[in-house]
């Protein structure tokens, strides 16, 4: 397990990272209508959730879901999350990596970067889940994205995070998100928790760290600085 908590990379290219903000509140607001609001839990993940056999044409939901066109929940289940924890923790994640990536790419390419790791993620997810039928939600994948993005731009960056069951450390991204991904890696391959979208983690990471050298700004002032500084550094 692992947490980030915190990583002080100034913005450079911009005041307020209003994409990841913006992101954030959305999620937080359709968590909130998801369990505290007029419709039922199971309404909204019916409505509004991924379901592989669904888009594949094998599965047929009753009259009335999803809410959208199927094609569109490979968007809309970004933003639902199954609990708080799970709420928390993508958002955690997103607050701590997202500034930072969007500083590197501006507003509307993070957004789009967000979205096209979450979407990739989902359907990665639907070609290797072994049950098709079980919703999938979350932004997880979108995320998984934003930490390989961050691990591209600033691998040196030390972050600190805690490790396990609740170890603070300090150490540089690539050490920090590496542990991450091999947990994911595990998980996915050797066996993890049944309800969680591992492949949709990876499938995220991996189609993030190949759109980030595209949708990165030409020069980042930042990114610059790090990589001057570490040729500065004694090997």
């Amino acid at each position: 397990m692992f947490l980030p908590l915190h990583d002080g990379v100034p913005l450079k290219n911009m005041k307020t990272p209003l994409a990841t903000r913006c992101l954030i509140g959305l999620c937080v607001v359709v968590y909130i209508l998801t369990f505290y609001g007029p419709w039922g839990e199971d309404e909204i993940v019916g409505g509004l959730a991924f379901i592989p056999s669904v888009l594949f044409g094998t599965e047929v939901l009753p009259d009335g879901y999803p809410f959208v066109p199927v094609e569109l929940t490979l968007v809309t289940n970004i933003f639902l999350h199954a609990s708080l924890f799970h709420l928390i923790g993508n958002m955690l994640f997103l607050w701590v990596f997202g500034d930072n990536v969007e500083d590197a790419m501006g507003h509307l390419r993070f957004i789009t970067f967000f979205l096209l790791c979450g979407i990739a993620a989902s359907l990665a997810h639907a070609f290797i889940t072994p049950e098709p039928h079980r919703p999938l939600i979350g932004a997880s994948g979108g995320v998984s994205g934003v930490v390989a993005a961050y691990l591209i731009l600033y691998p040196r960056v030390k972050i600190w995070g805690l490790f396990l069951k609740g170890i603070p450390l300090h150490l540089p991204a690539y050490w920090t998100i590496g542990f991450w991904f091999a947990l994911q890696f595990i998980a996915a391959f050797i066996g993890g928790d049944d309800s969680v979208g591992w492949f949709a983690h990876l499938g995220g990471f991996l189609v993030g760290a190949a759109l980030t050298p595209l949708m990165r700004r030409r020069y980042d002032p930042v990114l610059a600085r790090i990589e001057a500084q570490e040729l500065q550094t004694p090997r």
